[in-house]
């Protein structure tokens, strides 16, 4: 176990797996549980925008999703590769897969088990957005809140990402060599990024090479894919959802396009959408103090 001021890192076993955890702030206030995307560790929630939070009185957990950065592997577990999932999806197929969204929200609920926690808020970024989707379905006693980030319904009907964007999502690193794991992780955050707030170059060299540097693990991302693809379209337990809901799209995001965030919005009961100029498929600096007033504006008008 690591500790820092009012900071707890460690990993506990929940849901079958050992998940790797940040704790952050006052463990009286109210929690706010921070779930990560597609093939992303918990670090690029930016520690700013947890400290911003932390601020704001609550209680901040951030945890690696299995499969990625330090929490448990499926190691030899093979699973459909992109070309198949595209196919299948386009084909109204559903794939059989290692595990599911609704295995990676219990992932999230066994989490908050381990760590004494009955209710939390709940926010997920983008595929995190699906698995917190899922987790308020799945859990509402536990959910105060769902804050849907950059995420969708997988309304088959939406636009598609651009295809600049899911290539580079999609393609493997050209080697294991670090400046080349360095190289993808740029590239792929200047592809996806915001264009109307572009991340200074040193930034974003330090903290793809932090994330570099702190795990590699390029098998995961598959079985996460097969997952998303797998779960389909939420819009009809979307729409069974009574919980208080915030919505924040980017306007220029090239990965899920605000289309989503409407159609989000749209099959939630009583969902506040905000869509923001601008704003890409991340979370650059500049929107910190932004983001978390909506966020915990949010959980604050819900208690």
């Amino acid at each position: 176990m690591a500790t820092a001021a009012n900071m707890i890192a460690d990993t506990i076993t929940a849901n079958g797996i050992s998940i790797h955890y940040e704790d952050h702030g006052d463990p009286a206030a109210p929690p706010v549980l921070l779930i990560m995307g597609f093939g992303a560790q918990l670090t690029l929630w930016p520690i700013e925008l947890v400290q911003a939070l932390t601020s704001q009185g609550f209680r901040v957990i951030r945890y690696d999703n299995r499969d990625i950065g330090l929490s448990h592997k499926l190691d030899g577990v093979k699973a459909p590769g992109p070309v198949k999932l595209t196919l299948m999806g386009k084909l109204g197929l559903r794939p059989r897969v290692p595990y599911t969204l609704s295995d990676m929200a219990d992932d999230g609920a066994g989490l908050l088990d381990a760590l004494g926690i009955e209710r939390a808020h709940i926010v997920g970024a983008s595929m995190g957005g699906m698995i917190a989707q899922r987790f308020a379905h799945r859990h509402p006693q536990r959910t105060a809140s769902l804050t849907s980030i950059f995420s969708t319904t997988g309304n088959p009907k939406l636009p598609p990402a651009r295809k600049e964007a899911m290539q580079v999502l999609i393609k493997r690193p050209d080697s294991m060599e670090e400046e080349a794991l360095v190289a993808h992780g740029m590239k792929l955050a200047r592809t996806i990024g915001s264009p109307g707030f572009p991340t200074d170059e040193e930034r974003l060299r330090a903290n793809v090479t932090a994330a570099v540097r702190r795990s590699v693990y390029p098998q995961g991302p598959t079985r996460q894919l097969a997952a998303i693809v797998a779960d389909g379209d939420r819009r009809g337990i979307l729409q069974s959802l009574d919980v208080p809901t915030l919505v924040l799209h980017g306007e220029e995001d090239p990965l899920i396009p605000v289309a989503a965030g409407h159609d989000t919005a749209a099959h939630i009961r009583g969902a506040r959408l905000r869509t923001i100029p601008g704003w890409g498929h991340d979370l650059p600096l500049a929107l910190v103090d932004e983001l978390a007033g909506e966020i915990g504006g949010h959980a604050r008008m819900v208690g």
